[in-house]
């Protein structure tokens, strides 16, 4: 190899050990994914936690077996090798391998399982929930639903992303870093508050995924599934549909907005008030003209809703 194609081979090695340095700082500071992110993330909630903890108990035990399992190939392959003279054994069974090689992966799936199950009972208990959201899949758009504070709305594609991709220009990543990640309504929800998720679908199986958050959940039409967060830093957490759901299925972002409780209040507050119909006086309202056209009015709190047919009286 030529002292230049050395050079070059190791300059590539070291942007590359560079590249993946630069990631890990940014996972370290970023509870979203990043590119060249090697290992699962802690995320923001007590759901991430104990998902990251599962994992990396499964990984450290798959890189202890897998050491000890390629370690003895390796030396059988090299002292037992035929220009060594070596001849193989013939025997047709070993009780005292059999019994071992069954019993101890026995013993390290129950040893795993036990912690496992019980941080899977703990993600699923939605009891004591503060508040509880309704997520709706749509073709390929998601409804949020706060029960009990008559605020819902749709969240969708951002305009620019949704413009850029029909356009079939190529952003810079510079200048739009959150390309086909962002919508137009955020699903706002406050710090330290214990959230409760009810899933489902009007059209398709879609999933709804956060990766900060720690879990993700399918929406199936007719079926409500459920989940709950509370997340502990404010900030602003994106995610996607994880369940091909049609020809759309990569343009539904997921965008999560934590904020303080005296913020989501306010917040909360000025959503109910945009979703009440303006008050008129009474003789206004009655010179008020009836529709004609057979349409009741939209729900203002629906973003861009379809209006619904008015049902015909009797």
């Amino acid at each position: 190899m030529k002292p230049s194609s050395r050079c070059g081979a190791v300059q590539r090695w070291a942007i590359a050990v560079m590249a993946m340095a630069g990631s890990a700082a940014a996972q370290a500071q970023s509870a979203d994914p990043v590119r060249w992110q090697l290992n699962m993330g802690k995320g923001v909630t007590q759901t991430a936690r104990l998902a990251w903890e599962a994992h990396m108990v499964a990984l450290w035990v798959c890189v202890v077996i897998g050491l000890i399992v390629f370690a003895a190939m390796a030396y059988a392959m090299f002292a037992f090798r035929k220009s060594k003279g070596a001849v193989a054994a013939k025997f047709s069974h070993n009780t005292t391998a059999e019994i071992l090689w069954t019993v101890i992966p026995v013993i390290i799936l129950v040893v795993m399982a036990i912690p496992a199950t019980a941080k899977l009972i703990a993600m699923y208990d939605t009891r004591n929930a503060e508040m509880t959201v309704k997520i709706t899949g749509y073709q390929w758009m998601w409804q949020y639903e706060y029960l009990g504070q008559d605020v819902r709305f749709f969240s969708r594609l951002d305009r620019e992303s949704d413009r850029l991709r029909q356009s079939g220009e190529r952003p810079d990543p510079a200048t739009h870093p959150h390309y086909l990640l962002d919508v137009d309504n955020r699903l706002v929800l406050p710090v330290d508050t214990k959230v409760r998720f009810v899933i489902t679908a009007d059209d398709v199986i879609h999933s709804w995924w956060v990766p900060a958050l720690g879990w993700k959940q399918d929406a199936i039409p007719g079926i409500i599934n459920e989940g709950w967060t509370l997340i502990e830093k404010p900030g602003v957490y994106r995610g996607q549909c994880a369940e091909l759901c049609g020809k759309d299925h990569g343009f539904m972002p997921i965008v999560v907005e934590a904020v303080s409780k005296d913020e989501f209040a306010a917040w909360l507050a000025q959503r109910q008030a945009a979703a009440k119909p303006a008050e008129v006086p009474a003789s206004e309202d009655a010179d008020a003209p009836d529709a004609t056209d057979g349409t009741a009015p939209t729900d203002p709190s629906a973003d861009n809703a379809e209006p619904v047919q008015a049902q015909p009286q009797a």
